[in-house]
């Protein structure tokens, strides 16, 4: 007996030092630092390279600078790259590329140059920033630079940023950050370009680039920035009819382009009256006479129709020529058009007969009008919905109230025809040479290339499992044993050495412990015997404890055109029996499937609005029906920004359970009391995430 306890205790032993020495290579796992990511931005007119670390570190790393290659070389102790690759392009500023080496259990980072800079380290929670110093553009030769500039100042300072918005009322602002609020601007514009000029400064090589801003929806279109001497020449190029402002506030340079809203039945452009004071007061003077007085003063040329009489009275002090016109008109029944610095004033009918009369006259010069027909060869649009588009979209066979209604709405004339090729997907229309202009602007701006967004979905599920069951079984008899074993006495288990006589016994209490993740408990069973052996007592323990870690993660992703539905689906199809109207049987499926069904819709500002519908089915327990499903399901619209990730939605389910069988009265006794219980424990933790990551291409790189 006392053996047989020296082994237990050895036993056990033996399990706790192996508990700990698991323990111990768990943490030292677990203390490894690892680089997980390397990237490359611009913040505030600076190159930054982010390197992201497992862990944060206690202190930044040493490193040093090579002039030739341009490199700069940091050492990482303890720390192993876990990206999976030793390359990263960049290619954005000075900075090429990020190569990461590892030796052993130290890695090196190195920023691969254009040009040799300088470099300040700065510890950002589990992150390290690496800030490279501006590089001043070089000096130009003297022979491609005019002779003033041979004198000019040393003390050339670089930009810090420039920067692209969009303002109230589809306004375009260039935002320049200066580097001291003593820097001079020049701004002049020149033909339908602004050219902005900043004096004694210089170009980060990461600031040299062209931003195309056409997506923003303001007037301008592209701003380019370069070095020209001494000076930084920015060259803004708007379209359409514009104004511009500029204003600089300590070292911020602002221009703010707007579009210039033309009104042409307005004789001044801009908001309300903008026309010259003047003031008049007169007693019953002719309506003639009163607008010679008007265009003597505004130097227009008034032609007045012959029906236009009567007197006016009026008085007006320090009121805008135009708003003074507008009242005269209102007061005496008149209107007015407007062309080029010539106004015509009539009565409002007889300018309305009037063009009445042109517009029949038109209608009528288009019938007699030659017809022709022209090819448009399409590249991205279809050319029969084109087709049907400028046929008002009526087809044969529709009811005359929908042909009518169709007829309305087309672009051609009542004797043009547009007709599809679909081979080579050209569009032959035969019109009038006006109607042909149309449709040639109307194809220029339909056949455009749509531009394409990858959905990237990730459904993770995660799933914690714990049980545990204690219980026991309690009986006796009676029967002899041999000899050699009389007295008090005990042995494991429930066979006998040879010579065991035959025993009768039963069970008092059976309460064993339940089975955990579909297996047996263990059990340890006991026998003590009495006098003589004549009476024997039985004692099972049995237990069983079980614990369990899952994730799975599904990751379906797809590419669409913008406003394009998109459906990418995989898994499995259930067969199942279902009656018919005759009365037999026929098999029919059911899908258990990873759906990902997306709507996306790109911004003018660059956002991303999905309309999302996706499903995890999983297969469930089977039934006399068939296989159950598990189902997961969400179907939601947001709106997210290009390369950004959200989390659309989550399902957490949390089941606990404690359970407890006894035998009453001996069950609640102290200590005596667990020889006659059972107990068991259940704790199961089950959560669901749904992450989306929609991403723009701008390329036709395929994707991979």
């Amino acid at each position: 007996m006392n053996s047989q306890k020296c082994w237990a205790a050895q036993r056990a032993g033996r399990k706790v030092l192996v508990a700990l020495a698991l323990a111990v290579t768990a943490v030292s796992a677990l203390a490894q630092t690892t680089i997980e990511s390397v990237s490359g931005a611009l913040q505030g007119g600076a190159e930054v390279v982010r390197i992201d670390l497992s862990q944060a570190l206690t202190a930044a790393p040493t490193g040093f600078a090579i002039q030739s290659p341009a490199r700069i070389a940091l050492d990482f102790p303890g720390v192993t790259n876990a990206m999976g690759r030793s390359t990263i392009d960049i290619n954005q500023g000075n900075l090429r590329s990020v190569s990461v080496l590892q030796a052993g259990e130290r890695s090196r980072v190195v920023l691969n140059l254009k040009q040799a800079t300088s470099y300040k380290t700065q510890l950002q929670g589990k992150s390290l920033l690496v800030v490279l110093d501006p590089v001043a553009a070089p000096v130009p030769d003297a022979a491609a630079v005019p002779a003033f500039s041979e004198n000019r100042s040393r003390d050339v300072l670089p930009l810090k940023d420039v920067d692209f918005r969009r303002g109230a009322n589809g306004a375009g602002r260039v935002v320049v950050a200066l580097p001291s609020s003593q820097v001079g601007v020049d701004i002049r514009q020149r033909g339908q370009t602004l050219v902005v000029e900043f004096m004694k400064t210089s170009l980060p090589e990461g600031l040299k680039r062209r931003l195309d801003v056409a997506d923003f929806g303001t007037p301008v279109q592209t701003v380019t920035t370069f070095q020209t001497g001494d000076r930084v020449r920015m060259v803004i190029e708007p379209k359409g009819a514009w104004e511009h402002s500029a204003y600089q506030s300590d070292d911020q340079f602002v221009v703010e382009v707007k579009p210039q809203r033309v009104d042409p039945s307005k004789l001044t452009q801009g908001p309300g009256y903008n026309g010259q004071k003047l003031s008049l007061n007169f007693q019953n003077i002719e309506v003639r006479s009163l607008l010679q007085v008007i265009a003597d003063f505004t130097n227009f040329n008034i032609v007045t129709s012959d029906s236009v009489a009567g007197a006016v009275t009026l008085r007006l002090q320090d009121v805008p020529w135009d708003q003074a016109l507008d009242i005269i008109l209102q007061a005496k029944g008149l209107g007015m058009r407007k062309a080029g610095n010539v106004l015509w004033i009539a009565p409002k009918d007889e300018i309305v007969a009037k063009e009445k009369l042109e517009r029949e006259a038109n209608v009528a010069l288009e019938g007699l009008e030659a017809v022709r027909t022209e090819s448009f060869q399409l590249n991205y649009a279809k050319a029969a919905d084109v087709a049907r588009q400028l046929m008002g979209g009526a087809v044969g066979g529709a009811p005359m109230g929908a042909a009518a209604g169709a007829a309305n709405a087309r672009l051609l004339s009542v004797r043009g025809s547009a007709i599809a090729e679909p081979r080579t997907n050209q569009l032959f229309v035969t019109d009038i040479s006006s109607k042909i202009e149309q449709v040639r602007s109307l194809i220029t701006k339909l056949d455009i290339a749509v531009r394409q967004v990858l959905i990237e979905a990730r459904i993770v599920e995660a799933s914690d499992t714990f049980g545990k069951s204690l219980g026991v079984k309690l009986g006796g008899g009676t029967g002899n044993v041999p000899a050699a074993s009389g007295g008090m006495g005990g042995s494991v288990g429930s066979s006998y050495v040879d010579g065991t006589a035959a025993t009768t016994s039963g069970t008092f209490v059976s309460l064993p412990a339940i089975g955990q993740g579909g297996y047996n408990p263990a059990t340890f069973a006991v026998s003590i015997f009495g006098e003589n052996a004549a009476r024997f007592l039985n004692l099972e323990i049995s237990a069983l404890e079980a614990d369990g870690k899952g994730k799975v993660v599904s990751s379906p992703r797809v590419v669409t055109a913008d406003k394009i539905k998109a459906v990418i689906e995989q898994g499995t199809e259930l067969p199942y029996q279902v009656a018919t109207a005759s009365g037999a049987t026929s098999i029919a499926f059911r899908k258990a499937n990873l759906k990902l069904e997306v709507t996306p819709q790109i911004t003018p500002e660059g956002n991303i609005i999905l309309e999302l519908d996706i499903a995890k089915d999983t297969v469930g327990q089977s039934t006399a029906a068939g296989f159950a499903i598990n189902t997961k399901h969400i179907q939601t619209q947001v709106l997210v920004e290009n390369g950004g990730t959200v989390v659309i939605g989550g399902i957490f389910e949390l089941t606990e359970s404690t359970n407890e069988t006894k035998v009453p009265f001996f069950g609640d006794l102290p200590g005596v009391g667990n020889l006659f219980k059972s107990r068991g424990k259940v704790s199961n933790k089950q959560e669901m995430l749904v992450f989306i990551t929609p991403k723009m291409i701008s390329d036709k790189a395929a994707v991979r």
